[in-house]
């Protein structure tokens, strides 16, 4: 069964890479991946949608991406929901920060289509 995404990211141009990333990686994702502009937004998508999936960057105006992790788990119709993120952060204790909050798991930019197959591919059943 295709799963549905919701991909956030304060770049449109980053969202469409991640999109396309997604589309490469030749996972069974819905026809339509959401999106949105930062943590307030998302948390509005996920509100008014059924999400399986959500890919977030982290470092973002507005609501960052671990504030919205933490947001997010604190709704509980968001419980199944896997986060995972994906970020220039690099460093252990931001990787292990974020998985603390209640991230699924963590994709460091630059990625590739088969980076992002083997973190999703856990979810995608």
């Amino acid at each position: 069964m295709a799963k549905s995404l919701l991909v956030v990211d304060d770049s449109a141009t980053m969202r469409k890479i991640i999109t396309r990333t997604i589309r490469k990686a030749d996972l069974s994702v819905e026809d339509e991946i959401l999106e949105a502009g930062d943590g307030s937004e998302a948390l509005e998508k996920l509100e008014g949608n059924s999400v399986d999936i959500v890919l977030c960057d982290i470092n973002m105006p507005g609501m960052d991406g671990r504030t919205f992790v933490k947001e997010a788990r604190q709704i509980p119709s968001n419980a199944n929901t896997k986060i995972i993120m994906i970020s220039t952060e690099s460093a252990d204790e931001v990787i292990d920060g974020v998985k603390a909050d209640g991230a699924n798991g963590y994709v460091t930019k630059p990625f590739t289509p088969e980076t992002i197959q083997k973190e999703l591919a856990p979810f995608m059943e």
